[in-house]
């Protein structure tokens, strides 16, 4: 017998089909697919109402490859970093997040990263993968777990701003969300998820022809093509006037505003001058702003600006009409902040 292949990799009419084929009653395939994606079962043998002589079918056919918690560390502020083992021995990280009013998941979307950003973590590792769609869930499902089981709360949002390019695993990031969202599967609303890229022109305007119900961020970090290639060489292919462009086509079919992300770096992007170049983009772009802190990783120089700067900045932008959030850092203690994620043993 050849190669099984990973169930969660089927869509639903071929989960069907293979019912047909097999002489099997049809609406086992619908009963399979909530197994899978309503209930996140991760072992056949716990489909519970479909016969024994048919889960031992299932196993002689299919692969399910769930994710696992290989490590978890508690930062002093209650986030808590995960490891996640994949079924090759690949490990990712993924976040749980606890705020005052929020629960947020964040998710990764590759083993790695190829968009070698100068002051995250990630960037300096090689990409080795794409998750698969099922991978991606498995990492929300965890996370909503241990939400309920340590906090004895539900979790809120989710943010695909783990390791990876989300853009650049397309097909899959879409089909995760698909998986969240319907209503065969964890029934979220879309506006409590936000994929975050770091600017890929082309894949932004497809999100709009897709006609995505989801929120956008950018990682913007600087308003001009000169000090936005220095630390992001995505920008080089990418540049200010693209992604401008395709980020309003963006919002042309969607009527969503985007989200910039903007670290601000001592001495690097935290002036006055900085917030006028960011205010100038704002106008052009319906958008928002969220002001983050930098958190140093070991391999680069970039240190976070005086929080006295950043309430210049944030006060520039308010003054001139811009929604702005400063966002704290949370979990920096355990590497589990914003541009630290990368795969370390402890």
């Amino acid at each position: 017998m050849g190669k099984k292949k990973d169930i969660r990799q089927l869509k639903f009419s071929e989960l069907q089909d293979w019912f047909l084929a097999e002489k099997e009653q049809k609406f086992r395939a619908k009963q399979v697919w909530e197994w899978l994606w309503q209930k996140s079962c991760v072992h056949f043998n716990d489909m519970s109402n479909l016969s024994l002589a048919l889960r031992e079918k299932l196993k002689e056919h299919f692969d399910l490859l769930p994710v696992e918690i290989a490590q978890s560390q508690i930062s002093n502020d209650r986030t808590i970093k995960l490891g996640f083992s994949l079924h090759d021995a690949h490990l990712v990280e993924g976040v749980l997040i606890p705020t005052e009013d929020r629960m947020t998941a964040c998710v990764s979307s590759q083993v790695g990263c190829s968009l070698t950003c100068k002051f995250c973590a990630t960037g300096y590792m090689d990409r080795k993968r794409n998750l698969t769609a099922a991978e991606i869930y498995d990492q929300v499902v965890l996370i909503k777990n241990l939400a309920e089981e340590k906090y004895a709360s539900p979790l809120t949002n989710i943010v695909y701003m783990g390791m990876g390019e989300p853009l650049l695993n397309y097909a899959a990031v879409l089909e995760s969300i698909d998986r969240i969202t319907q209503a065969d599967g964890l029934n979220w609303s879309p506006k409590r998820i936000t994929v975050s890229t770091a600017g890929i022109a082309k894949m932004i305007e497809k999100l709009g022809n897709d006609e995505v119900k989801f929120n956008l961020a950018l990682s913007l970090h600087a308003a001009n093509d000169e000090k936005r290639n220095q630390i992001m060489p995505i920008n080089e292919s990418n540049s200010l006037k693209n992604l401008e462009k395709a980020l309003n086509y963006f919002y042309r079919k969607t009527q969503n505003r985007i989200t910039f992300e903007y670290i601000v770096f001592y001495g690097f992007n935290d002036s006055i001058e900085d917030a006028r170049q960011l205010l100038d983009f704002c106008k052009r772009v319906p958008s928002k702003v969220n002001i983050i802190e930098y958190n140093p990783i070991a391999e680069a120089n970039y240190q976070n600006a005086d929080p006295e700067a950043i309430d210049k900045f944030a006060a520039f932008l308010e003054k001139n009409g811009v929604t702005v959030n400063i966002r704290r850092s949370r979990g920096k203690d355990i590497d589990a902040a914003c541009g630290q994620l990368a795969i370390k043993n402890n």
